[in-house]
């Protein structure tokens, strides 16, 4: 329940993020039009250097996580540097999967009550929102807990580089907010996650002429093939695991039995004790064809997270705050993963999707609802409070 006071205060912030409308959109246009590609480095350097301007200018702590093969990572503190209570880590990134020249074709834009652009849903607008809601509350003078942004380089790319920073913060947090885009366009706050996981298969055989050779060839796009009908049956929806055989190549000519083949492996889990269940299948494939070998490489690469009882109340008080300033808010989960994943798994309470509510995230109509910017600004100002 919400008392009279805690009313008028989420009411003060609905008013301040509504003031604050057209500001928060000349500072997404202008990250947007920053192009940063996860693979450019420079890009990335040069889009987490704008934004560090503008934590400086909110008398945030900058600092840079020197990277060599991508982007630095941006950490920026707000709030008191000395407090009893453990601070709050945003998190999120700056990179996108969008190549530089696109911004040709997807131009950043307002109509038909949606802002277009790529990167504006995944998500530029999600670190716009937090640094807006900073802003409000430090202009409110209700910035009274510490506050650690941490926006990465490498996120849509596995976030190799990145996870070691951000496991290593998380920890000292008593919470994180994940600023991805929220589930859908009905705006839900993501509860739970899956794991994700990437596997390649590779083949060998023994190449001879289809025509002349034939009984001396063993075919590895064959033996692949039946390792792919067993790799299929991995997959079990009651458990919440999906395996998805992505990709096959093979072969070199039709008149030529194939030495070499391979597959790359989607993998997702609902649970991490599927974990290791999972690991001991691709690990135990073993070939039909004597004559043939077979390597697997690639593992899990982001544990699930799972809908803890930290997380639920987390997301009870969101909700108890959007009620409060005039929407409803649902929880979902999702089968695709983020940082959130990596925090999650420490046993650190996180609540994902609090960014910009839209769709099409990695494709050309990549968008977010107007409508839903502010009062969703508001609702993660009064999550900082």
């Amino acid at each position: 329940m919400i008392d009279q006071k805690d009313t008028y205060a989420l009411e003060t912030l609905a008013r301040s993020a509504a003031t604050q409308l057209r500001p928060m959109l000349d500072l997404l246009r202008k990250m947007v039009e920053i192009e940063s590609p996860s693979d450019n480095k420079a890009a990335v350097d040069q889009c987490a250097a704008f934004v560090a301007k503008q934590c400086t200018a909110l008398g945030g702590r900058v600092r840079l996580h020197r990277q060599k093969a991508f982007g630095d990572l941006l950490e920026a503190r707000f709030g008191p540097q000395k407090s009893n209570q453990k601070p709050i880590l945003l998190l999120g990134h700056l990179d996108t999967v969008w190549p530089l020249g696109t911004l040709k074709d997807m131009p950043f834009r307002v109509s038909k009550g949606r802002v277009w652009g790529p990167g504006v849903l995944d998500m530029k607008a999600g670190v716009a929102m937090a640094l807006t809601a900073i802003a409000i509350l430090k202009d409110q003078q209700r910035l009274t807990r510490p506050v650690v942004m941490l926006l990465n380089s490498d996120e849509e790319v596995g976030s190799t580089v990145s996870r070691p920073v951000t496991e290593k913060l998380a920890q000292l947090c008593q919470a994180v907010y994940v600023l991805e885009p929220a589930q859908g366009l009905e705006g839900a706050y993501k509860t739970a996650r899956k794991g994700v996981g990437n596997y390649e298969i590779h083949v060998h055989g023994v190449a001879a002429h289809s025509g002349v050779d034939f009984e001396r060839g063993h075919s590895a796009v064959v033996e692949l093939a039946r390792q792919i009908e067993r790799i299929a049956g991995f997959t079990e929806l009651d458990r919440g695991i999906t395996v998805n055989i992505g990709t096959i190549q093979g072969g070199t000519r039709s008149n030529v039995i194939a030495a070499e083949a391979r597959a790359e492996v989607d993998v997702r889990i609902a649970k991490a004790k599927d974990a290791t269940r999972i690991e001991r299948r691709f690990r135990s494939l073993r070939v039909l064809d004597s004559k043939c070998s077979l390597h697997v490489e690639g593992g899990l690469n982001r544990p699930p997270m799972e809908r803890t009882p930290g997380t639920v109340v987390l997301y009870k008080r969101a909700a108890t705050h959007a009620h409060a300033l005039g929407f409803e808010l649902k929880e979902a989960a999702t089968g695709g993963g983020s940082d959130g994943n990596f925090t999650s798994a420490l046993g650190v309470p996180t609540l994902d999707g609090m960014g910009a509510v839209g769709e099409g995230a990695h494709a050309v109509h990549e968008s977010l609802l107007l409508e839903h910017l502010t009062p969703r600004t508001a609702l993660l100002a009064a999550m900082l409070e």
